[in-house]
């Protein structure tokens, strides 16, 4: 069709045509476009804007990419969109027709969240029956997918077959067989209980079961000497680095090296970014090789920043190889060090942490660092937790405030929250709350009007540049949810001309961006933010400046970026911003919980401002059941 036609030119995949110049070859040739391309490209240069370089430049492309247009069409024919039969194409690149025709549910695994309803609508049209056996086991696999994005690590067996179920279409009676044939060729595990039966992805199970077989080694040597006494180690650390520890903290600095793995854990102003730079010297002294690392690029920085020592990315320390995704550190060839520090322990999901406990050498001691209190992983598993209440691991706990941060009423709010306490917003005797504001907005239309006008005039007056403010939301959907409030705040916030549109997304100039997956080949992870410095149109690019670093995007990794004034809760993890604004309303009540909220509350560095109604603040405070997530960790590492 003319429709489908000027999608596939106006995608970017032929150099030189852009959604512009795709329309201009369409309205003047229709449904001809494709046969002047291939058999008579010289007609191209009747359209204004094609000279003969650019013709040129078309036709080496549309004949290098004959395999790529044969695919496309194929897609299309099935009603797969371009944007997902581009992504289909980057996974498979040539032998993407053959392992569509010869069994379409492959998708199933290898695009999650969208693959088996893209497969289905390819086999449909095939004829292939309802009850198909390779339908039935991508369904299986679809469902195992989409616990593990809600942070499972595996199913119940029955909850497993409703999903399928209602996915499928069919009795959940009938995947005993698919779920056998799974079995059969290693792609899941099984573990029966008495009560029920868990699925695991297998490499889920490999993982959930090696960190506790490596964790019980770690514990089974002997831990590090001291080499010199204690009180002279002390005495040198807090000459050296000039600080008072709280007794707490004393207590860890002086205990750490008895243990071979440590967990410690305490909210803002308890000082475990000092507890850090304090142990970093302890180590030093005795001549032991430490490694700081942390989960994101930005929480990699902020600890660097802090304990003024090299940090790392968990992924670059371990060597990922973005090709062939593999990790060069691993057991058989591990990491050199003595003490591995690992800060936003909390952020670390089940993959992950398999992956950094395996480099681990077993003479190495393993310090987990974090939050406990604040959201779990984006990934699979709830690690931290499950490693304190298998009660296998010495836990130190910093409960005590320091002075100068009782001084800062977003922590003590923050603290406030944490224990379930609502904080009293009434002014100080000075008439004003510096640090820390609540705007009663009942309705989600008066919130975005709010924040429209916190973003637009007030708070950059104190925050001039667009990166020091976050607004956070807990869910995309909604008048409140990141997709409505980004497209309101890029309205309001940046005028400029001359975007590239992707499915539903305009990027323009000086637009503030987020990063969503980890893409190791341009070094970005998910969760950068950066600012789009420049959108080349007619090469359907954009280039974004993320800390003084330029990358560029073609508009294939477009599905890579969406526009970050405002983000998830989830997405901030790690993060700290000199403003924060939190929109907070009874819209958002399947997420409203202590823990998203005293997550969000301590992102703010300088500001804090709840924008939303008391209800929405009150039934997040009152609703401390953090949603369940099945992991087996916790039982493995109790196991003798």
């Amino acid at each position: 069709t003319v429709s489908g036609i000027r999608k596939y030119l106006g995608s970017g995949i032929i150099k030189g045509i852009g959604k512009s110049l795709a329309d201009k070859i369409v309205d003047h040739f229709k449904e001809q476009t494709l046969d002047i391309i291939e058999n008579e490209p010289e007609k191209l240069t009747h359209i204004h804007g094609i000279g003969k370089g650019k013709k040129n430049l078309i036709e080496q492309t549309w004949n290098k990419h004959h395999a790529v247009r044969r695919v496309m069409q194929f897609l299309q024919e099935n009603d797969v969109g371009v944007y997902h039969a581009a992504s289909i194409l980057q996974i498979y690149g040539s032998q993407t027709l053959d392992i569509l025709q010869q069994n379409p549910y492959t998708l199933a695994k290898d695009l999650p969240g969208i693959g088996f309803t893209l497969a289905d609508t390819i086999a449909m049209k095939t004829g292939v029956k309802k009850d198909d056996e390779n339908r039935l086991k991508a369904c299986l696999i679809h469902s195992l997918l989409s616990f593990e994005q809600d942070g499972h690590v595996y199913g119940l067996k029955k909850e497993l077959f409703k999903a399928s179920s209602r996915t499928s279409g069919v009795e959940p009676d009938k995947f005993d067989h698919a779920l056998e044939l799974l079995l059969d060729s290693d792609e899941i595990i099984i573990e029966t209980h008495e009560d029920d039966t868990k699925v695991y992805l297998s490499r889920l199970y490999k993982a959930e079961s090696g960190i506790a077989s490596r964790i019980k080694a770690i514990l089974s040597m002997p831990a590090i000497p001291y080499q010199i006494s204690k009180d002279k180690i002390l005495e040198k650390v807090l000459t050296k680095l000039a600080i008072k520890l709280s007794q707490e903290q004393l207590n860890v600095v002086t205990n750490v090296l008895l243990e071979k793995i440590v967990v410690i854990t305490g909210g803002p102003g308890t000082g475990k970014t000092t507890l850090i730079r304090a142990l970093c010297e302890v180590f030093k002294i005795q001549n032991l090789k430490v490694v700081l690392s942390a989960p994101t690029g930005r929480a990699a920085r902020r600890l660097s920043e802090v304990t003024g020592e090299k940090a790392f990315t968990l992924h670059k320390l371990l060597g990922f190889d973005y090709e062939n995704q593999t990790f060069d550190k691993n057991f058989a060839n591990p990491l050199e060090l003595d003490i591995f520090i690992v800060d936003e322990a909390s952020m670390v999901d089940t993959i992950l942490m398999y992956r950094l406990i395996e480099a681990m050498p077993p003479s190495a001691s393993l310090m987990l660092v974090g939050d406990t209190f604040q959201l779990p992983s984006v990934g699979p598993g709830n690690i931290l937790s499950d490693i304190i209440e298998s009660d296998r691991v010495k836990i130190f706990s910093l409960t005590t405030i320091f002075r100068q941060a009782k001084q800062s009423p977003i922590i003590m709010y923050a603290h406030s929250i944490r224990n379930g306490e609502m904080p009293n917003f009434q002014k100080t005797v000075t008439g004003e709350l510096s640090e820390f504001y609540f705007i009663e907005n009942q309705t989600s239309q008066k919130v975005v009007k709010t924040i429209l006008e916190l973003c637009s005039e007030r708070i950059p007056k104190a925050f001039p540049h667009i990166e020091e403010i976050q607004v956070l939301t807990p869910m995309h959907r909604g008048e409140a949810g990141t997709i409505n409030l980004n497209q309101q705040l890029q309205k309001v916030l940046n005028q400029s001309e001359g975007g590239i549109e992707t499915q539903d997304i305009i990027f323009k100039p000086n637009d503030k961006v987020m990063h969503l997956k980890n893409n190791y080949e341009k070094d970005v992870f998910n969760g950068d933010i950066g600012i789009v410095v420049e959108v080349i149109k007619n090469e359907n690019k954009i280039l974004v400046n993320y800390d003084g670093r330029i990358v560029e995007y073609d508009i294939l990794e477009l599905d890579e970026l969406t526009l970050a004034y405002t983000i998830s809760v989830h997405k901030s993890q790690g993060s700290e911003y000199g403003a924060v604004i939190i929109a907070l309303t009874t819209a958002h009540f399947p997420l409203l919980q202590r823990n998203l909220l005293y997550t969000a509350m301590t992102r703010g560095k300088h500001l804090v401002i709840i924008v939303g109604s008391s209800k929405a603040l009150k039934m997040a405070l009152n609703n401390n059941k953090t949603a369940l997530r099945l992991s087996g960790l916790k039982q493995k590492l109790m196991q003798t």
